[in-house]
Order: C-alpha cells, then structure tokens, then sequence
C-alpha cells in the first residue's frame, strides 16, 4: 500500500516526516484546498511531492524561477521520479512532444513559469490532462504586497477553469498575513486550510554588529567558528575578492554567483557540502535546495532588500537543531549608500519607458509589431550603446518581464576562452609586425595573468570597449590569430534570448502598467526601510522584531541576540584589554585591523584602549602603521 510514509522512505529515505509535514499531506490527499506557510527548510516541497506520487494523474507546479525548475526536476528525477519542465527554451513541436509524454508516459510532475501557462495552447493542453493537484510554489508573488510580485501569477486562476475540482496548495516561505490573506483571494481558495509554522528559532540566535572594517570583523568572527558557514554579499565580483581575502588568511573558501557556469557552480557547491571548503561566500543566487545541517552562521556583509529575503537567506544556519549565529554586519556609511543605491537604481515609469522605447528602437520594431523569435541581447551593449545605467536598466527590463511585457532568458553559462600557445619572443615579433592586432595582443596579456599557461575566460565586449571598437572587430582579430596558430580561441555566444510577447504600442504600453510599476517600487522600500528600521533598532530583541513583522507576538526575549546580550552583559574592564594588547604587542607590531581580529573584544573597545597605551607612551606605531610595544 502506498502510504505517504512508505512514499517517503522509498524514494527521499527518510525514515519520518517534519512537523506539520504529515497533517499538511493527509489535507491534499482528502482533497482540500491547501495554503502552506513553512520557513526555510521546513520541507515545502514534499508536501505536494508526496502525495502527488500517490494520487492518480499529473501534479502540475508553478514555479517563478527557470533555474528553480530546473533544480526541482533534476531532483526528482535523480529520485527516478519521471518529471518535466516546460522553459521558454522548448519551440513549439518540444511542447508538443512534452505533453505527450504526460499524457501517455507516466510522468507525476509538469513544472512549468506563471508566464508559460498564459499560452492557449499550454492550457489547452493542461485541460487533456488527468491533473491530480495544482501546486502553486513562492505563492507570495501573487501578492502586491508580497517581496517579488509577478503580475503574471494573477492569471493563475485560469487553472480553476481548467480542472475545476482539482485541488490546490500554495507554499510560501515568508508571508505577511495581509499576503496570506491575498494569496487565498487570487487563487480564489477562501476556504483552503491554512497552515503556518512559527518563524521561532530558539538555537538561532541573531546579531547586527556594526563596524567600520567589515572585513576584518569578518575574520574575527570566522576564527572562533566550528562547522558550516554562508557569508551573503549582493555583488558578483565581491564574491571572489571575499573568498581570496579568506584563503590568504587560510580559511578554505569557494564562491558562487549567478554568473558562474554550471560546471563552476557544481563544483563549488559540492566542495561547500563535503565541507572540502566549508565557507562559501554567495549572491543570493545561492539559495535554492540548500539543506545543509552544520551551517553553524550565516553572515551578511551587506544590506538584505527585505526583511522576507534576511529570514530566508539566515534561516539556513542551524538546520540540525544545534547552536547557530545570523550575523548582519554594517555601518553608518553602508546604511547610507544603500538608500542612496536604492533610489538612484530604481527603474521609475520615465525610466521604463526610455527602456522600452530603446529597446524597440535598438532592434527595429515597427509600431504595431511582435517579433515571433527572440533576439539575441547583451546589456552591457544595450547599455553602452544608449549610455544607460546597468543596474537600473536591467531592473527596467525585469519589470518588463513580470508586467509580461517580454521574457529575457538569461545566458551566463556560455563564456569565450583563450589561451597564447606560441612562444613570448615569437609574440613580441609579431607584435610589432602587426601594430593593430598588437595592440589587442598587449591589453588581453595586461588584463588576464596566465593566459600563456591556460585556457582564460575573456570578455570580448571589455577589451572593445577598452580599444574603443566594436565586439565583432575583437571576434575577428581573435578568430585570425586562431587561424594563424598564434592562440587557441573558443567563441561562445553569451548573449541572452529576448522575446517581445505583445505588440509595439509605445507610451501606451507602459501607460497601462504605470500604477503598478509605482506601487511595486514603493513596496521595494518599504521593505528596505522595514530592514533598516530593524537594523537601527538596537532597543527591541531582534527575535521579538522579526516575528511582529510576520504578525507574531511575542514579549520574551531571546536572551542571545546582540540587543539581549548589550543589556546582560557587563562593560569588559578596560585594564584587561590594555593587558591583553600589550602581551600580543610583545610579540611583534600589530596593526588595529589585526588586533580587532585577534581580540574578542569590539572595535570601539579596541581602538579605545590604543588611545590610552599612546597617551602613557606605552605603544608606539610604526612606519608600517602597525602599533608596537615600548616595553
């Protein structure tokens, strides 16, 4: 018989299920509309997973995310569970054979995009379909007032239509209950069971530290921890400086960001998860199927959008129960230039529209045309070519994208190489028989070391940018030089697909979405202000702050965040830091980075007590501007 518990022990091998895990599934199995709140790693996904695989027919999942998708499917399928996703990389007869295959090959799972399921052919197909559930993943994107609205899920209700009787469960991590209350309306399931586990975690203990070296702050945290860690940066290039700074002070680190290829991403990610390099600085691209016991800390050294986000990304330290740290580390000039970012970033209707306007213009659409194809697009040229903002531009074209306007299917994966394979004087040589080719030999060898050794990842657009030439002109220098025997060059097309989904209209077209582009963009800094606020906030436990905010009352402090501890703990002597700063003093100068680090005391203490050994003459600095004993 096949029983949820049987079901998760064949093929999860676990041997019991989480609370309230088990009552959830025996809901959707009775049939009951069902809306599911469970914080990172509560275990959302079995909840539909399981009892699809007992009930008869496909479970169709929506889900935002294309690389999300892709993730569940995979792992499902290493779990020999048949499943399929419908991207926007399948033409049409792809889809056509896909839906075959649900209807004729015993698949259990369709996960397919909100945007996906507005095609009349796809849910002209869904309604052929025995579909024994609706799962409706990140449901709070049906909210406007959610963290990562999506106009598209709006349309999700089309799928009553479809299967009338078929029941539905909506699974969110992080929900108000003003967007609970919104997610049963647009679904229109008001009388679906809720669900909601409480956002406590009594072995998770949270802190904001300020300081002005972040860095260094982060290598005195990081010695005094055992186990797991996750360090959240929001900045790509940010991610490999972190972790190059931490392997030279011989922590074993990897990193990972969106823009690393599959390859990378695997191998960093495996090496995190057998603890090979147990620190891994990420984007919150790192996030999705994270379930990783030991995680003893995660830490942001930079500001969380929202408060939604910083529960989630802190949420996955301590998964095994045991004792774990959220840190969040800042300072006044940090708080400042985020504000600053924030609305010098924010793409507003003008901003959109200009976008817009571009875009059609870049790729000649006429007034009154959609383009059947995707074109091929790079923002760093779009940007360059119209002399836009990148960040604020790319915030334009992902509004575009929820307002259903366009898909921009995004390609880092693909990236060119190149690696020299003659020798140096032979380079030098035709150097200089070849000044213009040359000139472009000499920047590609300042910009990337080794490149005589390995095969390098370049970027075409960069060094075109830096002659002042187009990007074609670099692909063909590079392909001649291949030609030559000079280098060994390997073009790979990194742009990405986008794909105009309604007709050029102009002004009108971003005129009919105006309203919702505001209130979308007052949302955003609400939740930035709402994680500001709690940041600054150093009076109200940070446990008692973050459960008000997803309306859970609570009077007991935590008795271990930052702000429990400031009011507990006594001021450290001074006499003792003075003594413990003149004994690692003896030993060799140190800079105040340096003893910060080494010390378990604050910064401000720290460079306090320096003022007090200078003022007695007991220290002096150096040359080096390290500070050093008299004794």
């Amino acid at each position: 018989m096949n029983t949820p518990l049987h079901i998760l022990k064949k093929y999860w091998n676990y041997n019991e299920f989480r609370t309230p895990q088990q009552t959830i599934i025996n809901n959707v199995l009775d049939g009951k509309d069902t809306l599911v709140l469970l914080p990172t790693g509560g275990g959302k996904s079995l909840c539909y997973q399981v009892p699809a695989m007992i009930l008869e027919g496909v479970c169709i999942v929506i889900s935002p995310l294309i690389a999300l998708i892709q993730d569940q499917v995979n792992s499902l399928k290493e779990k020999n569970i048949k499943a399929i996703a419908l991207t926007s990389q399948l033409t049409q007869e792809e889809v056509i054979v896909a839906f075959d295959n649900l209807q004729f090959g015993g698949y259990k799972f369709l996960y397919l995009s909100p945007e996906k399921l507005q095609s009349s052919f796809v849910q002209e197909k869904i309604k052929q379909l025995q579909v024994s559930l609706f799962a409706i993943d990140e449901a709070h994107c049906i909210s406007e007032w959610g963290h990562d609205f999506r106009p598209s899920y709006l349309q999700l209700k089309v799928l009553k239509k479809l299967h009338p009787k078929t029941p539905f469960i909506a699974l969110t991590a992080t929900a108000t209950k003003r967007v609970l209350e919104d997610i049963q309306l647009q679904l229109e399931i008001p009388n679906a069971t809720v669900f909601k586990k409480s956002f406590q975690r009594k072995n998770l203990s949270y802190s904001v530290l300020f300081t002005e070296d972040i860095y260094g702050k982060l290598l005195q945290i990081l010695k005094k921890l055992s186990g797991s860690s996750i360090i959240y940066t929001n900045s790509r290039k940010q991610t490999k400086t972190i972790s190059n700074l931490l392997q030279i002070n011989k922590f074993k680190s990897s990193f990972y960001h969106g823009g690393l290829s599959f390859l990378e991403k695997n191998e960093a990610f495996s090496k995190w998860m057998n603890d090979e390099t147990p620190v891994m600085v990420a984007t919150n691209a790192f996030g999705m199927g994270i379930d990783k016991p030991n995680v003893r800390a995660v830490i942001h050294i930079n500001i969380p959008n929202s408060l939604e986000n910083f529960i989630q990304e802190a949420g996955r330290a301590g998964r095994d129960g045991e004792k774990a740290y959220s840190i969040l580390l800042t300072n006044n000039t940090q708080l400042f230039e985020t504000t600053s970012k924030f609305e010098s970033t924010i793409a507003s209707v003008k901003f959109v529209k200009k976008v817009y306007s571009h875009l059609n213009q870049y790729y000649k659409v006429a007034l009154g045309e959609t383009p059947t194809t995707p074109f091929n697009f790079t923002l760093q040229e779009f940007c360059h070519t119209y002399q836009l903002n990148l960040l604020q531009t790319y915030n334009a074209i992902k509004i575009l994208e929820k307002e259903s306007i366009l898909i921009l299917d995004e390609n880092y994966s693909k990236r060119s190489t190149l690696k020299f394979i003659i020798s140096s004087k032979q380079l030098i040589h035709y150097i200089n028989e070849h000044p213009v080719k040359g000139e472009l030999i000499k920047l590609i060898l300042r910009s990337y070391g080794g490149i005589s050794e390995h095969h390098t990842i370049i970027n075409e657009f960069n060094l075109a940018k830096k002659l002042t030439i187009n990007k074609s002109d670099v692909v063909n220098h590079l392909n001649d030089l291949n030609s030559y025997g000079i280098v060994e060059y390997l073009f790979e097309d990194n742009s990405s697909k986008l794909l105009f989904l309604v007709a050029r209209e102009d002004d009108y077209t971003i005129n009919s979405i105006s309203k919702s582009i505001q209130k979308r963009n007052q949302v955003k800094f609400d939740k930035l202000n709402a994680t500001i606020a709690y940041i600054r906030n150093i009076k109200t436990c940070r446990n008692i702050q973050l459960l008000a905010y997803f309306d859970e009352t609570s009077s007991t402090p935590c008795g271990q965040c930052d702000v429990c501890k400031t009011k507990t703990t006594k001021p450290s002597s001074v006499k003792d830091i003075i003594q413990e700063i003149i004994e690692l003093l003896k030993h060799h100068p140190l800079s105040s980075k340096e003893l910060v680090t080494q010390l378990k005391y604050s910064e401000t203490e720290v460079l306090n007590s320096l003022k007090i050994l200078l003022e007695k003459n007991k220290i002096t600095i150096t040359s080096q501007n390290k500070f050093k004993s008299n004794f």
